[in-house]
């Protein structure tokens, strides 16, 4: 289809890298790790806040539409500034995605929010013109912001349904992992506090060893698939854990809900026994 190439056009484009690079530093010079950054992300959710807090603008800009055609002015003005205020935390969160997305996602991501930036310039334009008692101008002002919000949600839908930004990348690990009991080898193999991969059945796991106990969780993280066992352990609220190395989402070795963002959704726990002086797995 013509347009999963513009799409596909949009995120192979390198000179997009020199914006979406220098926003991705802003944003994360400003928003740090912590409490602000979970929130935006959606992890007390377990799923992306983005998504939902869009709903929001969309749905007051189209209804606006409706009502300027109808001919209803001063109460599409109201859904018109009740759309301006909250497209700010809506674009709060998904710069928090922005920023912790790939580099062609990014790119996809520039284009996505320069088209809603246009969009909320025209609404601003359209709340300044009808204050001034030119409603018509207002309202050519207003659906040339709904025609930037469309654009600007049709990039956003390419992100979210077909690059799966947002999505559970650990979902599968529930069906594919092995639902009886899986060698992964002797016990001695495994070093104390120390991230190590394996494979059972048809997925990859993290295995860590603390003591005589054993935490095993799928390997590739729920955000966008980096491997576990290439991260760090750490600690947080003095529980174990593991940091990714790609975007530093930190998982519970215990029970593998995430501690901290951007990952919102945990990753899958696998069970785990030690017999005959080897570790087993199957999925919980």
């Amino acid at each position: 289809m013509e347009q999963t190439r513009v799409f596909d056009r949009i995120a192979d484009d390198e000179r997009l890298d020199t914006v979406g690079d220098a926003l991705r530093r802003g944003v994360q010079a400003i928003l740090r790790p912590g409490v602000v950054k979970d929130l935006l992300h959606g992890v007390f959710l377990g799923h992306p806040l983005h998504p939902a807090l869009v709903q929001v603008p969309i749905g007051c800009f189209a209804s606006a539409a409706v009502l300027d055609i109808g001919g209803s002015s001063r109460e599409a003005t109201r859904l018109i500034g009740l759309g301006v205020l909250s497209s700010v935390p809506a674009a709060a969160a998904g710069l928090a995605d922005y920023a912790d997305s790939q580099q062609d996602h990014r790119r996809v991501g520039v284009v996505h929010a320069a088209a809603n930036s246009t969009a909320l310039v025209c609404y601003v334009t359209s709340l300044a013109l009808r204050a001034r008692g030119r409603e018509r101008a207002g309202v050519w002002s207003a659906l040339a912001g709904l025609t930037f919000s469309m654009a600007g949600a049709t990039l956003g839908g390419d992100l979210a349904f077909r690059r799966a930004v947002g999505a559970n990348h650990s979902e599968q690990a529930s069906r594919l992992g092995p639902a009886d009991w899986c060698d992964l080898g002797p016990v001695e193999q495994f070093a104390e506090a120390e991230p190590i991969r394996r494979d059972a059945g048809e997925i990859p796991v993290l295995v860590v060893r603390r003591g005589g106990e054993f935490s095993v969780l799928h390997d590739l993280c729920s955000h966008m698939s980096g491997p576990l066992s290439e991260g760090k352990l750490t600690e947080v609220g003095g529980v174990d854990c593991v940091r990714c190395p790609w975007h530093g989402s930190v998982f519970r070795l215990d029970d593998g809900r995430p501690a901290h963002g951007p990952a919102t959704a945990p990753q899958q726990r696998l069970d785990s026994r030690v017999r005959a002086g080897r570790l087993e797995v199957k999925t919980a």
